[in-house]
């Protein structure tokens, strides 16, 4: 028999190697003990994600699942979210109840959005090695997700990042929208995360929360072989080509 209720879902986006799957680590290791939690992770052809979730333990196996979407990782997350939201609703229904469902699009550019139609809150991961400069370049997904995190600040020193000013360009970027810098080798700023995931859910359990729409991606172009391609607009219409 079912609750009747749902869990929470929450996306988390962003590039390839920004600590995607280490920030649903950490959030799993910070609330496992307090919120039922499922995962869906992403990937175009592997299940990569789910495989270094369960080895590194941080929920019982059973509920780590992984979605092959032979596409374009944005594509499963906004354009058609079915094969994300069968996966969720038969988590949920497998388990039920669970109070977080994570879902993690598999790597993308700094355009990625989820659907509202498939999670409630969106995180969007960006890494201090990838550059100080990456926050200041803004887009869809750095601007309007519900959460920005900057990952990895401890290693700051290492890729001579100014990691107090990467924080102050994310801020401005997002007109004052929260930004977490967090690394797993601080413990505070995984406690932050976790009590940020808390927030949310007590809003949404109290029916007080309403997922925002962060609005379509971005134009990006898509290389395809011999060096031809496509635009992909996201806009009613589809994709526009261009060869």
């Amino acid at each position: 028999m079912t609750t009747g209720k749902r869990a929470l879902r929450l996306g988390i986006a962003g590039p390839v190697g920004t600590g995607k799957s280490s920030s649903i680590a950490n959030i799993c290791t910070a609330l496992a003990q307090e919120f039922r939690i499922g995962v869906i992770t992403n990937d175009i052809y592997t299940d990569e994600d789910a495989r270094f979730l369960k080895a590194a333990g941080v929920l019982p196996e059973e509920r780590i699942r992984a979605v092959e979407t032979g596409a374009c990782p944005h594509t499963a997350i906004r354009d058609d979210v079915s094969m994300n939201l069968l996966a969720v609703e038969a988590l949920e229904e497998d388990f039920d109840p669970l109070d977080i469902v994570l879902i993690e699009s598999g790597g993308d550019n700094l355009t990625a959005t989820f659907s509202p139609a498939l999670v409630d809150a969106q995180l969007f991961v960006l890494d201090v090695a990838g550059g100080g400069d990456v926050a200041r370049k803004g887009g869809p997904g750095i601007g309007r997700a519900d959460l920005l995190i900057i990952n990895k600040i401890d290693l700051g020193p290492h890729v001579d990042v100014d990691v107090d000013l990467m924080l102050e360009d994310a801020k401005k970027a997002r007109e004052g929208g929260p930004v977490l810098g967090v690394s797993r080798k601080v413990p505070e700023t995984v406690d932050a995360l976790a009590d940020w995931v808390r927030e949310v859910h007590a809003r949404f359990d109290k029916g007080d929360h309403t997922p925002i729409d962060p609005g379509p991606m971005a134009p990006h172009f898509h290389a395809e072989e011999e060096g031809e391609g496509y635009m992909h607009t996201h806009a009613e219409g589809g994709e526009a080509h261009q060869h």
